[in-house]
């Protein structure tokens, strides 16, 4: 299948898969791991390079270096990221599945917190990624309703939320 690229949507089977500031042991090795994965689930990818020096190419993926999460996150069907603080927001601000892949550090917490707020099926530690754990979670992830609308739902409770006003009232009482 060729990509091409829509001005306003992609492909309701495009991921995201990007591990941020997060490197690996084998950078190769876990890039023919998420293509394979993703080539199972039926999905496109857009792979971004980062620290991990992931690439993917093909007709039916791309790999990329910066983008704005908030820019193409939106676009995506899941998006599997290292489940760093920021990029856990990005995801969340989206309104789409999660996968999450944690790496090192907080990220097991922010992955165990995907899971249970209902956004992601499961998390994919790296230490345990395989294509076939990986491609189950993404077919969950992009086929189950249920995973997308909390995403949905979420994410319109976190823009209805006024972070701002409570931490100003924090620092006007000091």
């Amino acid at each position: 299948m060729k990509y091409t690229p829509r001005p306003a949507r992609c492909s309701p089977y495009s991921c995201f898969i990007g591990l941020g500031s997060a490197t690996v042991p084998d950078p190769e090795l876990v890039s023919r791991l998420i293509v394979r994965a993703l080539r199972a689930a039926g999905l496109r990818g857009v792979v971004q390079r980062g620290w991990a020096g992931l690439r993917a190419d093909g007709d039916d993926m791309f790999t990329v270096d910066e983008v704005p999460h908030s820019a193409l996150f939106p676009h995506m069907a899941a998006v599997v990221h290292h489940s760093g603080a920021g990029t856990t927001a990005a995801g969340l601000c989206a309104g789409v599945p999660a996968v999450p892949m944690p790496v090192q550090f907080d990220e097991g917490f922010w992955a165990a917190r995907l899971v249970s707020l209902g956004v992601a099926p499961c998390a994919v530690p790296l230490r345990t990624l395989s294509a076939d754990r990986l491609a189950a979670a993404l077919l969950r992830a992009t086929r189950e309703p249920s995973d997308a609308r909390r995403a949905r739902d979420l994410a319109g409770r976190i823009r209805a939320e006024d972070g701002v006003a409570p931490v100003l009232a924090a620092l006007h009482r000091l």
